[in-house]
This record gives C-alpha cells, structure tokens and sequence, in this order.
C-alpha cells in the first residue's frame, strides 16, 4: 500500500482506530508518551555499564540499571540504513536507502513511518537533530509525520556531498544554523545542549498530551569536538585528541540524558513515558574498547550492527532485566504501533516484530528468525554484483559473514575462529534464505540510478531567507 493510501484509508473516530472499513483495535487507556534517544557513531562499548573503565556515562548507567535492556540489539551497519529501519519497521532496502550520500539515503516517498502512524493515533510528533533520510523537500520529516522539526541538513552539521544532501554552509557543532520547521534559526551553545533543550522545551508544552519525541543527535559523530569542560578530564586520563573529544561528546550526551530525566521527574511525566535509549552503528574509532566485539561501524561483523537498547517505563517494564533473544532496530515500529494502541496496515510488510512481548516477560517464547545486513555503499550502478559485498545473516546463534564465514556467537562472540567446516548445513540453510531475501529486494532499490541534484536543497532555501528575511536568533532560556 502507497504512504498516500495509508493515510487515506486510515481515520479516527471517537476512542477506536479504524482502518478501512474494520475496527481494527481500541486505542489504549494507558498508552505512554515515548522519547526515542538515538546517537551518532556510538558503538556498544561506550557506557559504563557495558564494561568501558575509562568513560563517563553516570545517567546512562543509571537509565541501564532502570530499563529491560536488549543485549543482543541489531541495526545497520551506518547511519541512513539504521534511520530508515527505524522509521519504517523494514529494512532499509525496502525503502530504497543503500548509502548515506548520492541521493541512496533518501527515503522512499512510499514508505510510512511511525511519526505518521503515531499521528493517526493521536500523538503529537517531534523530531531534535539528525534526519539523514532525504534532503529535498518531499523527504523532509515534516511531510513525513512530524508535527515539530529542529534539524541540521545531510548527515551532520557542516556536511555537504555533490548531490542534494547537504547542510547550510559553513555550519559548526557550536551556534549551529538549524531548520525550525521551514524556517532556519540560529541558535546559541554546543549542539547536542540546544537540540535537547528544544526537545525539553516542546515536551513541556505538550506534557499534557501524548507525544512522540525522536532525539537523534549528530553527535558523537566526527568532526570530534565538544566543550572543553568535557575534553580536559579525558586528555587528563592519557587519551588522544580525537578520543578524548569523542569520549567528552558522549558524556555530554550523558549529561543531557540526566536532564532530560530530571525533567520528566519535575513535569511528573515519568510513569507516563517510555524512554529508549539505542545508538545507530558500531563505533568508528577501532583503538578503544569494543566489549571484544570483532568490526566497527562499516563492516557485517558484531562490532558492527550490535548496540545498545534500553527500554525504561517505570512500573511497567522491569526494570535491571536482560532480554538476550535476537532483536532490532526493525522491531521499534511494530513494538511502539501495539503500546501506542496504533495500526497499520498488513500490505506494509513490516520486517519487525513487536518487542512487547520480551517487555512483559524476558523469558518469553521468541521464536529463531534471520536479521539481514549489507553495508551497501557499492558504486554506482553495481547494486546487482554487490550481493555478497560485506554482508551478513544474524541468527540467535551463528552469524554468516560474506558467505564464507560461519561464526558461533554463542561459543565465539569476538569472531575469531570460522566454523563453516563444522556446521556446513547452517551455512547452507542461511545462503539460502539470504539469496531469496536478495531476490526479493534488489527491486526496491529505487535510488540506484536517479540523477544527482544540480543543488543542495538547504543552501538555496538557506540563501533565499538569508536575503529575504535574515536568520532569525533562536531562545536559548532553559524550559
């Protein structure tokens, strides 16, 4: 079914979600208001509470200690892909997103994403920071569902490619320019402070109703830098330049966690809210701790696609409880569609499966499933001779690496010693199910050959309201 036809076909009357002709499902009594938290470029080793002995993540240990954590959570190996499957419940492929540049991470006009489904149900919809998933206008998360956008352009703040992904000029990590809905706003302060105080700011005027808020931050994506405040201690501590900003922008990030949880406290809006906390790729620095996990962002290894997920909703999630069933990201927009008492339509084909179930009971019957990876990032034109270009299938137990390599998770979770020749059926039985699933996607792909754009969508509105009306200063005052 086309995004058009969802939302035709979808309405809302009274207390009921109908699609069609059909009730489908009562909307919840007690449905939670939900703050996705995603960062940027930080793998499974940069918390505290995942054994990291250098780095300072206090508030997310403290959200670790309070949430059902997933600790075998999946995305995609680089960021567009990991942002698409999350809109959407599918894999990116299916939504035409094979890269982050080159107009291959613009999200497919016929995909729904959840902020349009959680608006059909009622919520209001807010997105603070990176979107990545399409630069031009119709790709733009506010005709995508959101209700509030605060973003910078392309895939971080600064970044600009030869095609139309790319951010107003010259912008930077402090007092960046950003898009306020349709309007570009210059803001005060470190990026990762004003995209959480706008999301703070819009929480407080919406606590009253139920809301989704999407905090996607660029950081701790390079370039690497952050306050000095949070640099000193790592240098201090032996670090390298790079690692230690890298380091500081990730406890930045914690500090803002922290906030936003005493916020929720303040507003009397925690037993009301669902926080999940994940991040969108392996880390991209291979000389720090990795949990001795093999691979980092870019590749199909574990170091890869394996980070972490916490799900806090206080007296209704158990809290300090480990769910070790093979989840991901996919699995967000069928698990939020059940609690938020939302529907779609089955002619979605969704990938994912709806985590409610492990929420409730860690033990639960899960039944085995593949989770599918490709790095994409092939050159032009070569998506079909790319198939068994850096890809993998995850299993409960064994991961298949570029067809070759068989590993047992389970007895070999860093990847060291190659199986094939001790389990040659598993392989088999997992080259099969990846060459249908290949099969199946390689005509969604509707990027590959488009033409790049002449411009740079942002730098031209940019440029417009620059010499029409100028670049309005944004508030800075905390909510």
């Amino acid at each position: 079914m086309k995004r058009r036809e969802f939302l035709e076909t979808i309405g809302v009357t009274g207390s009921v979600l109908l699609v069609g002709r059909g009730v489908v499902s009562e909307v919840l009594e007690e449905r939670p208001n939900v703050i996705l938290i995603i960062t940027d470029d930080q793998g499974y080793g940069e918390l505290g509470c995942h054994g990291n002995k250098i780095i300072r993540t206090p508030n997310l240990d403290r959200l670790y200690s309070e949430s059902t954590r997933f600790t075998a959570f999946h995305v995609s190996p680089t960021c567009s892909p990991t942002r698409a499957s999350l809109m959407t419940g599918r894999h990116e492929f299916r939504s035409g997103v094979t890269h982050t540049i080159l107009e291959r991470e613009r999200l497919s006009l016929d995909a729904v994403t959840i902020a349009q489904v959680l608006s059909q149900a009622r919520y209001r919809t807010g997105i603070f920071g990176k979107w990545h998933l399409g630069d031009e206008e119709p790709y733009q998360p506010h005709n995508r569902g959101f209700d509030e956008v605060f973003i910078h352009g392309a895939g971080g703040i600064g970044q600009t490619y030869e095609c139309s992904c790319g951010d107003v000029p010259d912008n930077k990590y402090f007092d960046p320019v950003i898009r306020h809905n349709t309007l570009f706003v210059k803001t005060k302060g470190y990026c990762t402070d004003v995209f959480f105080t706008q999301a703070l700011r819009w929480i407080k005027q919406n606590k009253n109703r139920r809301f989704f808020a999407y905090i996607a931050t660029n950081a701790p994506h390079s370039p690497y830098v952050c306050p000095e405040k949070y640099l000193k201690p790592y240098l201090d501590a032996g670090l390298d330049e790079k690692s230690a900003a890298y380091y500081g922008m990730i406890t930045n990030i914690d500090d803002n966690v922290g906030r936003l949880v005493r916020k929720l406290d303040e507003w009397e809006l925690t037993e009301k809210t669902l926080v999940i906390f994940m991040t969108d790729n392996g880390h991209p620095l291979v000389n720090l701790y990795n949990a001795g996990m093999r691979g980092s962002k870019g590749t199909p290894y574990e170091g890869g696609t394996r980070v972490p997920a916490f799900f806090r909703w206080p007296g209704r999630i158990n809290a300090g409880a480990d769910v070790d069933r093979l989840a991901a990201h996919i699995d967000v927009f069928p698990t939020l569609v059940e609690l938020c008492g939302a529907t779609v339509p089955q002619e979605l084909n969704l990938d994912g499966r709806s985590l409610v179930p492990l929420l409730k009971d860690p033990k639960a019957e899960w039944s085995d499933r593949y989770i599918y990876v490709h790095v994409g990032r092939w050159p032009r034109g070569e998506a079909s001779d790319s198939k068994y270009s850096r890809c993998a299938v995850r299993s409960q137990r064994f991961r298949l690496v570029n067809k070759t390599e068989l590993y047992d998770i389970e007895t070999d979770p860093g990847e060291k010693t190659n199986a094939i020749d001790e389990f040659p059926d598993v392989a088999a039985r997992m080259r099969e199910a990846y060459d249908k699933w290949w099969h199946d996607l390689l005509p969604a792909m509707v990027n590959e050959d488009v033409p790049y754009a002449q411009q740079n969508p942002f730098k031209v509105l940019y440029a417009r309201q620059q010499a029409e009306k100028g670049i309005p200063a944004w508030p800075t005052d905390e909510p």
